[in-house]
């Protein structure tokens, strides 16, 4: 997500004595990994707007993809900041949230080896034309997630959270 990866700090206040950071690869990790995800949007109200989706990680940078109809497309055209976030579910184990914008990919290449990790990931077979993926459920538009600020939650033995800071 930055080249060089971003800034790691533990919030004590937050976590248990004795908690560690969480290495923002083990983050990458779990991004690559999970199969469900949570993306957060404002509504042009003001409202806030959550739903499930599916998302891949290609060179370290998340996607995600939606109808042009879909309110979440909607909303990201009014405004462009989201979260999106996934995890485990249980009381042990890592969630993460990565907070920052949601910026269209139009490059051809770039969405042709993001098609190729859904095809992977998913088993969803899009074509690449003008800027958009076509496929399973018809013509779709790729975010890419810009962060700017991760949280990781560690839950177990010792509860923790991390903090990663992009582009400071």
């Amino acid at each position: 997500m930055t080249e060089f990866g971003p800034i790691t700090t533990l919030q004590p206040q937050f976590s248990s004595e004795g908690a560690t950071s969480t290495a923002w690869i083990d983050a990458l990790d779990l991004l690559d990994s999970s199969r469900i995800y949570w993306l957060a949007t404002v509504r042009p109200d003001g409202r806030p707007h959550v739903t499930p989706l599916f998302s891949v990680l290609v060179d370290g940078v998340l996607f995600f993809c939606t109808g042009p109809s879909e309110r979440k497309a909607k909303n990201l055209a009014a405004n462009s900041q989201c979260a999106i976030m996934t995890g485990c579910n249980q009381v042990e184990g890592l969630d993460v949230v990565v907070e920052g914008e949601a910026v269209r990919v139009l490059d051809e290449p770039r969405l042709q080896r993001i098609a190729a990790q859904y095809a992977s990931k998913y088993n969803w077979h899009y074509r690449v034309s003008d800027g958009v993926l076509t496929g399973p459920v018809g013509e779709v538009l790729v975010f890419e997630v810009q962060p700017t600020t991760a949280f990781g939650f560690g839950k177990g033995e010792h509860f923790s959270q991390t903090r990663w800071r992009f582009g400071q």
